[in-house]
């Protein structure tokens, strides 16, 4: 029983790994609620988002509950900004384009935007949204179209409905399962994962 276990195990996470996005980012700019990063994190292991980026540069960074990511976090690789250029700068040295969210004028509809190539996601703080830094260093701006009398989701619904748009346009032009890694590259990645 232990042995078919361990073998169910490692057939997941050898799945899981295979479907990672290392093409997709998500970057957090002063998330402030930990329940709701907890909620993000929790949605970008879901599509198989493996790499976030956190900006830091008002808030302090959150306390991120075990039990509302169901642990994502512990599959998630996350690295610490405290400002956005220092962010920016290191997406672009890795070929990222940078889309940040917001209802701004001229933002684009993001059922409008192509999403399949190396692509950066950033959302902004609960109450003020992203940073007037990190909408104008963007490559592109968009918004998420709504034809309600409130203009704005909770951020992480927001991020929930940008990653599945995300996942459908690559889905289905066959990114899942991803080739962005060679094997040699998975199966150390199923190494230090089966050590967690």
């Amino acid at each position: 029983m232990r042995a078919f276990k361990t073998e169910k195990r490692l057939a997941k996470i050898e799945s899981v790994i295979r479907a990672r996005q290392h093409s997709l980012t998500v970057v957090f700019e002063n998330i402030h609620d930990p329940h709701n990063v907890s909620a993000m994190l929790r949605t970008c292991d879901a599509v198989g988002v493996q790499n976030v980026s956190l900006i830091y540069s008002i808030e302090k960074f959150p306390r991120i509950s075990r039990i509302s990511s169901a642990s994502a976090n512990k599959w998630i690789t996350r690295e610490n900004f405290k400002n956005v250029s220092d962010c920016y700068s290191s997406l672009r040295k890795k070929g990222f384009k940078i889309y940040a969210s917001a209802l701004t004028e001229g933002s684009k509809n993001l059922y409008n935007i192509d999403f399949t190539g190396k692509s950066a996601v950033v959302l902004g703080n609960e109450h003020r949204g992203v940073s007037k830094e990190a909408a104008e260093q963007a490559d592109e701006i968009f918004h998420i179209p709504m034809n309600g009398m409130v203009q704005s989701l909770n951020v992480s619904v927001a991020n929930a409905v940008i990653l599945y748009e995300i996942f459908r346009q690559r889905f289905q032009l066959g990114m899942y399962p991803s080739k962005d890694l060679s094997e040699i590259e998975i199966e150390k990645q199923i190494d230090e994962w089966c050590k967690k």
